[in-house]
């Protein structure tokens, strides 16, 4: 006779952090001062590596861990939408932009309590506490905490926030320029979890990513931020064991991509430019074509759709380069771009090698020197894959996966907390959540 499985119900609680630029070495090299979250990793599953989403960015990956389906289901292609009168500084901030249901969605469902602190794409989102990532599209002196005062739901959570957890914040004390933005998202998590005890929390905190794009994968700078991201994680689970949930809580640490070192930096729409389909205008002129960059990709949008002639255009353009910058990248095809899931609107991209990342730039040199870190990049070597840790309720001890993906990380959440939530591309490895044997 068959043996089913069925997942073991202890987890009450999810509580699940994401580090921006999170990378495994954070939790197996002790060299890291990360203790908080090697503990965890020591005491229940990880990942040696998790493939990321294409592009690998912030928005798209975060989106994919909450629906468990890639880009081209989702419909957040980019961290920024292409935008074809020229790039506002909108983000993909509004949730309802996501075409497929949630984990929110299905916690509301079922009558679940949730939180959310600094969550991409969440603004508008169906979330009983939710401070929401947005920040102003220009920047122009005005209020940057303006518009996360806005959305913040209910309306008075943020002055609470304020009151209780925080103190007054400013544009000084929520900026990822400062190691204390990520502590004041952990006390912000903290008090929520404490005061209101949500079954599922999220938050995203930045400060490792930040460090990252300005100094490399191995800064002292990122050392500081791992440190203080760890703490941050310290606070949240002290709050747990306050609460007196921690018995019946799981955790979840995620991430959403790598880092690549920089050295070189690549300006595709330059090539487009010297053949007059694309002006130098921030509104892009009278263009045809443009590469949308996105961290070290960069992706081909025509003006008009089915435009073959410009496309082959395009084409002809990058095969003929010369073989000194055709080895500084690869094209992209149809084919990779439907089986990973990426922008179905667009027909060719650009990945570069490790160490070389794109600019949107239409002047200047084509190829000119780069500083720095960057991600996106097709997700198809090691330094660009992100973590994963599960911890707590549900949860073996000991496991180690190899390599998941993105999308497995919704299904995990929905076996933890039994919800009524398919996950169209992501699975939930039987191996790393406790279960329950019956004939």
């Amino acid at each position: 006779m068959a043996t089913a499985l069925s997942f073991a119900q202890k987890s009450k609680y999810v509580v699940m952090i994401s580090i921006d630029g999170l990378r495994p070495e954070f939790y197996k090299d002790h060299s890291w001062p990360a203790p908080n979250i090697q503990a965890l990793a020591q005491n229940g599953v990880y990942a040696d590596g998790v493939r990321g989403v294409f592009p690998t960015v912030t928005y798209p990956s975060h989106t994919t861990m909450l629906t468990g389906a890639p880009p081209a289901r989702h419909g957040i292609y980019y961290n920024m939408p292409f935008e074809p009168d020229g790039q506002t500084g909108n983000w993909y901030w509004d949730e309802s932009l996501i075409k497929v249901e949630t984990l929110w969605d299905a916690c509301r469902k079922k009558g679940l309590k949730t939180a959310s602190v600094h969550w991409p794409v969440s603004v508008g989102a169906p979330i009983d506490y939710n401070i929401p990532e947005v920040w102003p599209a220009k920047r122009d002196g005005s209020d940057r905490l303006a518009p996360m005062r806005k959305h913040t739901s209910p309306p008075s959570l943020f002055a609470e926030v304020e009151q209780n957890a925080t103190g007054k914040l400013d544009h000084t004390k929520l900026n990822s320029d400062y190691l204390l933005m990520d502590e004041n998202l952990g006390r912000i998590t903290s008090y929520l979890i404490e005061t209101y005890k949500p079954q599922f929390t999220t938050v995203h905190l930045v400060c490792v990513d930040h460090f990252a794009h300005a100094d490399g994968r191995d800064s002292e700078n990122v050392r500081k931020a791992v440190a203080g991201v760890d703490h941050a994680i310290g606070q949240i689970i002290e709050s747990v064991e306050r609460a007196g949930i921690k018995d019946s809580t799981s955790f979840l640490i995620v991430g959403d991509h790598g880092f690549v070192d920089i050295h070189t930096t690549l300006a595709p729409n330059v090539w487009l430019e010297k053949s007059g389909l694309i002006e130098k205008a921030d509104n892009r002129g009278n263009w045809k074509a443009a590469f949308h960059s996105s961290g070290g990709s960069a992706f081909l949008h025509l003006k008009t759709k089915g435009d073959t002639k410009t496309l082959q255009q395009v084409q002809d353009i990058l095969q003929k380069l010369p073989d000194n910058e055709k080895k500084l990248f690869r094209i992209i095809t149809p084919e990779e771009m439907k089986k990973i899931g990426a922008d179905p609107n667009v027909m060719l991209a650009l990945s570069p090698i490790e160490g070389v990342t794109i600019s949107a730039s239409a002047s200047g040199d084509a190829v000119r020197a780069g500083r720095g870190g960057t991600h996106g990049f097709y997700p198809d070597f090691k330094n660009i894959q992100t973590g994963f840790i599960g911890a707590g309720a549900g949860f073996q001890k000991g496991k180690v996966v190899p390599v998941m993906g993105l999308e497995d990380i919704a299904p995990i959440v929905s076996a933890l907390l039994d919800l009524s939530f398919q996950a169209p591309d992501g699975i939930a490895a039987p191996g790393l959540l406790k279960v329950n044997d019956t004939k």
